[in-house]
């Protein structure tokens, strides 16, 4: 081969263009179960190493969303995740928006933007499996919890299925509280719960009062001079709801969380000998202002206790929970523990 035809060849062979290879974005994953039997949650796991979760959702957001709509509960693992900003990042992907966590019940501090510790309640103590901000009429459609250090014992966050609790709850029961629905009363300032100021998040009584109108909630404030309490709120609200997507009815309610009858028996007697009922910092009633049985309550709690699933944290886990599809709780642990939440419509 002569010089000219070696030129000519190496020019033809430079103006080939290279085929593009297109990878779909579900062959970047995979997915599982964490038990044989198929038991929620779906975990979804890279096929390749350092796959980042908030990039990879970005392009995969209606994945997500059929996924959660279908099973309810989505634990992500062994994602590039780095930190908390990138965590609030994945919610921002999948999300029309994150929450601000208003009118709180259990005591939490903001870690970033929107993005909060997930309880601060001692460690020795079980947080009963719950949907969040179900005690009010305004609630998020999903909830994420980032695990960034695991427990040294226990910590683990069981689930369970709000559909499975509404189905087994006794058909009497059931109708009882439908028609009745549930009223929430809560007293701030005896400095045994949470203050007025820490659970709206705002020191302005302006803004509490704007707030509670706007949710139809009932308050009054307390004279201190006669009462330990700065304010009283009752609200009714509803104790079963319908998934938006899904049509599904789900058991809907902290009414078995709420109750007196929730608190350790020896803490409950004290609590009644230096408080009156109505002064108590949290209980519930149905929504007439009768008292609701204890043993309905239990019956309730057992119920949750049967349905839950439990799993052990790994550090980097995303937990994504429709909310109202699926309850969530806290075990009891030892060592440091450290897990954050989001909430988003």
């Amino acid at each position: 081969m002569n010089k000219v035809d070696f030129k000519q060849k190496l020019k033809k062979l430079g103006t080939v263009r290279r085929k593009s290879i297109s990878v779909s974005q579900e062959d970047l994953i995979r997915t599982s179960y964490l038990q044989s039997d198929d038991s929620l949650p779906l975990v979804v796991q890279p096929k390749v190493a350092a796959l980042n979760l908030a990039t990879w959702s970005e392009h995969n957001r209606v994945l997500i969303e059929n996924k959660l709509s279908k099973q309810g509960a989505i634990l992500f693992r062994d994602f590039q995740l780095k930190d908390v900003i990138q965590f609030q990042k994945f919610i921002q992907e999948i999300s029309e928006n994150i929450l601000e966590y208003s009118y709180r019940s259990t005591p939490r501090s903001n870690v970033s933007d929107k993005i909060y510790t997930s309880t601060e309640y001692p460690a020795k103590h079980h947080i009963l499996l719950h949907n969040e901000m179900s005690y009010s009429r305004k609630w998020p459609i999903k909830i994420a919890f980032y695990c960034i250090k695991k427990a040294n014992e226990g910590g683990e966050t069981p689930i369970a299925d709000s559909r499975k609790v509404f189905a087994r709850i006794n058909t009497k029961i059931k109708e009882k509280f439908m028609d009745k629905k549930v009223m929430y009363v809560r007293n701030y300032g005896a400095g045994l719960d949470l203050t007025w100021q820490n659970a709206f998040n705002t020191n302005d009584k302006s803004e509490v009062e704007t707030y509670c109108h706007q949710a139809g909630i009932e308050l009054e404030w307390r004279d201190k001079d006669n009462s330990d309490v700065d304010l009283r709120t009752r609200q009714v609200c509803q104790v079963i709801t319908k998934h938006p997507k899904t049509l599904e009815t789900v058991w809907f309610n902290q009414a078995h969380l709420f109750h007196i009858s929730n608190i350790e028996p020896t803490v409950r007697e004290q609590l009644l000998a230096n408080f009156q009922e109505e002064d108590l910092p949290r209980n519930v009633y149905y929504g007439d202002g009768s008292k609701i049985e204890n043993s309905i309550l239990e019956e309730i709690r057992e119920i949750y206790q049967q349905e839950s699933i439990i799993f052990p944290w790994q550090e980097g886990d995303v937990l994504l929970l429709d909310n109202l599809l699926y309850a969530h709780g806290r075990r009891p642990f030892k060592g440091s523990r450290r897990v954050v939440v989001g909430m988003a419509n």
